[in-house]
């Protein structure tokens, strides 16, 4: 009966380490397929010519950054927040490093299209970092930039960093009530992916300068866009609100449902522990995994439309879903018993990891519509990158979920 025992608790031990394994080989899986194919070349578009750098070219239009992880868009931001993390996670600055990279090959090269754009007429790389006129130009690559920033404190950086929390707190459109909004697709519009497009940046600057006033914002937003978007029928977000018509849009859509709690637990952990506002923070992301808990597939994943179980399994909301859950049980903002939601999302995404490391069934780039049927039928694609920075900060915290448990 002894023996029996010692084979039994062996064999649960050596589960455990197992489990552990096998995430910490899907995040790096991932990662390092994003590492392999990321060029750190330019290329002309016409011509096909590819070049290291941009040094000694003379500027054209047709000059490009080759890899999409290698340009200025606001997945590239949430991709660096999840490398920077996969890095401490794995105690491995190659994926550090990697992102370190990638930003002083953006950075050195703007001077380069600096002198493009003086010819008024061409679409010039890099455009969103010179002209920001939406949070998608910058609040998702700042908080990305914050984080290299933390390791790298080059002047230029702080310097567009100043420029971009000025954007965003004195510039951006917002209702009368200071709700960042949109002039579109209608006047006034509220975009639930913006929450995630300034807060996690507010909250990270708030951090480094001290200044309140960046939190006092970041929880300005939070409580509006719950005011603005929650559904209390489903327990659910709308992807949107109308002010021209004081409603909400038709969706609720995975992911402007997953930017939301990721934007959130951002905050959460960028937040002096004493502050005031933490504990109805705490009480307001509970709510919103209750809520969508409800409507997770057996396969552990959610779907497009969250409450529309004919709409396809998405993994990109699955992945942000993973990783607000995990991170608020790791840092013990909510009972330990949660994880058990993260856990199922975590198994539904290695099944969608392939063996090269790219994650299949996202969501690509999505505006809105005044008709259900749009979101029903957004393609999905394998390895969008709108899905990658998620699932390594979903598959991170997971690793550490798995630890404390041992």
């Amino acid at each position: 009966m002894r023996k029996f025992l010692s084979v039994l608790l062996l064999t649960a031990c050596s589960g455990a380490v197992f489990a552990q394994t096998n995430t910490e080989e899907v995040v790096r899986r991932v990662a390092d397929n994003i590492i392999k194919t990321t060029t750190f070349k330019f290329v002309n578009s016409k011509t096909g010519e590819k070049f290291d750098s941009t040094k000694g070219l003379a500027p054209s239009g047709d000059v490009k950054a080759e890899s999409k992880y290698n340009r200025w868009m606001y997945v590239n931001g949430v991709l660096t927040a999840g490398m920077m993390q996969t890095a401490a996670v794995l105690n491995d600055k190659k994926y550090s490093d990697y992102s370190l990279h990638n930003f002083q090959f953006i950075f050195n090269s703007l001077p380069y299209f600096e002198e493009v754009r003086k010819d008024k007429s061409v679409k010039v790389e890099y455009g969103p970092y010179f002209n920001i006129s939406n949070l998608d130009a910058c609040g998702a690559m700042s908080a990305g930039l914050m984080d290299v920033y933390a390791l790298d404190n080059r002047k230029d950086y702080r310097t567009y960093l100043d420029r971009s929390v000025d954007y965003i707190s004195n510039k951006q459109l917002r209702l009368p009530d200071g709700t960042l909004c949109r002039p579109n697709p209608r006047k006034n519009t509220i975009w639930a992916d913006d929450l995630y497009m300034s807060i996690p940046f507010l909250a990270r600057m708030g951090k480094l300068t001290g200044n309140t006033k960046y939190f006092d914002d970041a929880i300005k937003q939070v409580e509006n866009f719950n005011k603005y978007l929650y559904d209390t029928n489903t327990g659910l977000y709308w992807h949107n609100y109308y002010s021209d018509v004081e409603m909400n849009g038709v969706g609720h859509w995975g992911r402007a449902n997953g930017w939301l709690a990721v934007a959130q637990t951002e905050l959460l952990r960028n937040l002096p522990a004493n502050h005031p506002k933490r504990a109805e923070l705490i009480r307001l992301l509970l709510r919103q995994i209750v809520g969508f808990a409800r409507y997770q597939d057996q396969s552990g994943l959610w779907h497009q439309l969250l409450d529309k179980p004919d709409s396809y399994l998405e993994t990109s909301v699955t992945a942000m879903y993973t990783y607000a859950v995990a991170r608020a049980v790791n840092e013990g903002w909510i009972n330990e018993k949660y994880i058990s939601i993260a856990r199922e999302g975590w198994k539904g995404l290695t099944a969608k990891v392939t063996t090269d490391g790219q994650l299949e069934d996202v969501c690509i780039g999505t505006n809105m519509d005044e008709a259900i049927k749009f979101y029903y039928t957004r393609p999905k694609e394998l390895n969008d990158t709108h899905g990658l920075g998620a699932i390594l900060l979903a598959g991170t915290e997971m690793i550490k979920a798995e630890k404390s448990t041992k």
